[in-house]
């Protein structure tokens, strides 16, 4: 029976649990090391999940550790050049387009200027240099960003903009290539780019202020929400009717579910839970194991009372792997349609 709950526990496992546990074993001062050549936010999150993990198995650590060691020996000595490696590796499994935005930011990493440079910095970092420039400016930028960065820009820009930003970000249809040059090196000038390779596809739109509102704090969503349709009702809803939130996990395939189910932890899906629609809830113990199911089902009753705030941090955590599985092919995120995913 102790061997039956070890094995479930170690399969969910998501890739976060597993450096934490691997970071852990390093000894402070490694890890310390390993720590300095993370972003800010890799480091919150990491740093939360050892945090949680208490106490690991020896069978959990041996497992963690064979894990690196084979990739370590899969991805060297290969005898071929790593960035065009990555680079084919990504447009196979991403598109050329999606690809592309994600090789710059690994490639240029801190070296990167202009907007570029943007998404290396902390989100309260850049809402303090473009709070005082025009809103479509502003949105332009917001635009540029990944969607749960603007989330965070957004949330730190002053109340009274927030919602005019959302518009004009979803009525936003492109931008010429010479704007963005121009625009890309005024905050060069700032920063002391080149944007001849920036693209204006997909900049703007009403699915890109419908991902940002996804990743903002509930409150605020639903307050920008009504300020969005006092100003414009079908605008407003258009831009709900983009957004995937937590409930919508009923409309995604029994296999989406399952292999969401992998990347999250027990921990965070029970909080989530216990304030999701009953439907949602179904959904979730049909596509597990009888045995894990019962689990859950007693873990929920055992739960007790729990803060709203930190039952919508645990479905906007889980909606954030949901949504990044979605973008890499790996499940197909129901509710909003074709024209979401």
């Amino acid at each position: 029976m102790a061997e039956e709950a070890t094995t479930k526990s170690k399969k969910k496992l998501n890739g976060i649990e597993r450096a934490a546990i691997l970071l852990m074993t390093l000894g402070e001062k490694d890890a310390a090391e390993v720590f300095k050549l993370m972003n800010p936010k890799e480091v919150q999150k990491v740093g939360e999940a050892m945090a949680r993990l208490g106490s690991v198995g020896r069978e959990e650590v041996d497992e963690v550790l064979a894990e690196f060691c084979d990739t370590v020996d899969e991805q060297t000595a290969l005898g071929i050049g790593n960035e065009e490696y990555l680079r084919n590796v990504l447009v196979n499994a991403l598109g050329e387009d999606k690809a592309g935005n994600i090789i710059d930011r690994i490639l240029m990493g801190h070296n990167a200027k202009g907007l570029e440079s943007l998404k290396w910095m902390e989100p309260r970092s850049v809402a303090e240099l473009i709070r005082l420039e025009h809103p479509q400016i502003i949105a332009i930028i917001l635009s540029y960003l990944e969607s749960d960065q603007s989330a965070e820009v957004l949330a730190a820009l002053p109340e009274n903009m927030r919602a005019d930003i959302l518009i004009r970000i979803a009525t936003l249809d492109g931008i010429q290539p010479s704007a963005l040059k121009e625009l890309d090196e005024m905050l060069e000038k700032q920063f002391t780019g080149n944007a001849d390779s920036l693209k204006s596809a997909g900049i703007g739109g009403v699915k890109t202020a419908a991902n940002v509102l996804n990743f903002i704090d509930s409150s605020m969503e639903a307050e920008i929400m009504d300020k969005i349709k006092e100003a414009d009702e079908e605008l407003g809803q258009n831009i709900q009717d983009l957004m995937f939130v937590f409930d919508n996990l009923v409309d995604v395939d029994d296999r989406g579910i399952q292999s969401l189910l992998r990347e999250i932890s027990s921990e965070n899906l029970i909080v989530a839970l216990k304030g999701a629609d009953e439907a949602v809830k179904e959904k979730i113990l049909k596509n597990m194991s009888k045995r894990a199911a019962e689990m859950l089902r007693d873990d929920l009753d055992a739960k007790g009372p729990v803060r709203i705030s930190e039952v919508e941090a645990a479905q906007k955590e889980i909606l954030a792997v949901a949504r990044r599985m979605s973008e890499s092919g790996e499940i197909s995120l129901g509710g909003g349609g074709d024209e979401f995913v």
